[in-house]
Formats: structure tokens, C-alpha cells, sequence
């Protein structure tokens, strides 16, 4: 389930890094093609970038995403992997005992 966590709040930053240069490629052909101004460009792109610097995952709320998500999780008393292992295990050996 972590792990699972993990890839979809990597997922969400690789997506904002494809729409980065995305962006980036429609800046460059708006100057390409005169519609704006190479300095509005430059302009544009400094914003684009601050605005993904700023957008970066810091390790540290990384980490307290994850601990508010597994306490969340527990609270709802699902079983684990290990239980439903557990139980599966169980029942195992009573079917070979009857």
C-alpha cells in the first residue's frame, strides 16, 4: 500500500514536470511565431519554472503525507496483508487436519 502511495504522488510530480515543458514548448512557439515577445518569453519561463521549483515535494512532507495516510489507515481496522496471510494459513492447516 505504501509503495502504491508513493508512485501516485511521484506520478502527480512527474505529471507537473510534463506539463512544464509542455508549457514551455508553447512559449517557445509563440515567440517562434511573433505572437509574443522573446523578453515576454523569457518572462514566461521564469514564472513556469518558479512556479514547478515551488511545486517540488519536500522530503519532509513527503514523509508526513505518508505518516497521516497509515494513520488514517489504520484507524479504519482493515486487515493487513499479513492478517489475510495469517488466516489463509490457518484455514490451511485446519482443511488438512479434517
Amino acid at each position: 500500500m505504501e509503495d502504491l502511495l508513493k508512485n501516485i504522488f511521484f506520478a502527480g510530480v512527474g505529471s507537473l514536470a510534463l506539463t512544464y515543458e509542455k508549457a514551455n514548448e508553447l512559449v517557445s512557439d509563440l515567440v517562434g511565431r511573433g505572437k509574443i515577445t522573446v523578453e515576454q518569453g523569457k518572462q514566461l519561463n521564469e514564472e513556469l519554472k518558479r512556479v514547478v521549483d515551488n511545486s517540488k515535494p519536500n522530503p519532509q512532507d513527503t514523509t508526513n503525507v505518508e505518516n497521516n495516510i497509515k494513520n488514517y489507515l489504520d484507524s479504519l481496522n482493515l486487515a493487513t496483508k499479513a492478517d489475510i496471510d495469517s488466516l489463509n494459513k490457518r484455514i490451511d492447516e485446519l482443511e488438512k487436519n479434517n
